[in-house]
């Protein structure tokens, strides 16, 4: 199957990165390569390294980027971001100008039925965007008891009838496993009243959602690559970060605003004192979000914010 991938906030995620030629910088989600592709076109001596923990999406750039790979500007690791700075220790980079993060799901994972993405394609239910883990879908689905499974659905898919839905699904297992994507979203149908139904979008949405960050453990690993990324950035290094749900947003948020709070000062300071001022900046006063033109074009990015944050000192 081709890697047909539509980048989201693409021009603008890299503008935020403010590209130096001579620099360092990391896409932390590879996926189809369009950010990594829009930094490389600015980049002279630089180098980048690019991680995705998708062997997809890693053979797929191996091909299309197999010029810059062979002269050293582009380095690809097959690993999840949030062996960060292992990963990058391992290769001799201790700091580096800029990193990008495009979260969730590439356009390629959600077509490629057997992937077990996607509500619409009868498949395994798998949603492993690292194949090599053993965790999937069908595991928790079938195996996890009743109270982690209301906490799954109402936490990462935010659903009002994730404790029917959870209760459904615990009695449809008793007699026989649920195998496949259409039999979990018929069992999903069986426990939403049919008005609720007939109301935003796709019954099963935010049940897959929610698994889907379940498998593979989305928010823990962003918390934890997000922690080693500001760490990372040298002087004036920037973090560009596009979410498509609310949880990873607010997270985003919280931690990009925790490394920006000032300190509580004496009223009538005229000057706040140099060691008493943040070490970042944020980029974003709100989050950006895509153009008419480009909501148009890609209606999958009408959920897309972009935050960015900068570090002033060390």
């Amino acid at each position: 199957m081709a890697f047909e991938h539509v980048t989201v906030l693409q021009k603008e995620a890299v503008e935020l990165l403010a590209v130096r030629p001579d620099g360092v910088y990391v896409d932390a989600t590879l996926g189809g390569g369009g950010h990594t592709g829009e930094i490389l076109k600015l980049l002279t001596t630089g180098t980048l390294y690019s991680f995705d923990q998708d062997q997809t999406a890693i053979t797929h750039n191996e091909k299309q980027y197999a010029d810059e790979i062979a002269a050293g500007k582009l380095v690809l690791v097959f690993k999840n971001f949030r062996t960060l700075k292992e990963s990058l220790n391992d290769l001799g980079i201790t700091e580096v100008d800029g990193i990008l993060y495009d979260l969730g799901v590439s356009s390629v994972q959600f077509d490629q039925g057997e992937r077990g993405f996607s509500y619409n394609h009868d498949a395994p239910l798998d949603m492993r965007m690292d194949r090599r883990q053993d965790l999937t879908a069908k595991v928790i689905v079938n195996d996890w008891p009743f109270a982690d499974l209301v906490r799954v659905l109402t936490r990462y898919g935010e659903d009002r009838f994730g404790k029917a839905i959870a209760r459904k699904i615990e009695q449809a297992r008793e007699t026989q496993t649920i195998e496949t994507t259409f039999d979990l979203v018929e069992i999903i149908k069986t426990a939403i009243p049919a008005p609720a139904r007939r109301h935003g979008g796709h019954p099963a949405k935010r049940t897959f959602q929610a698994l889907r960050v379940a498998v593979n453990d989305e928010l823990g690993a962003l918390e934890d690559s997000l922690s080693q990324a500001l760490d990372l950035l040298a002087v004036n290094g920037r973090i560009s970060a596009i979410s498509f749900q609310s949880q990873e947003d607010r997270l985003i948020k919280q931690m990009f605003r925790e490394k920006t709070a000032l300190p509580e000062v004496p009223r009538g300071l005229p000057l706040l004192p140099e060691q008493m001022q943040a070490d970042y900046e944020l980029l974003t006063r709100k989050a950006i979000k895509p153009s008419e033109e480009e909501l148009e074009e890609n209606h999958r990015s009408a959920s897309a914010q972009l935050r960015g944050i900068m570090r002033l000192k060390k």
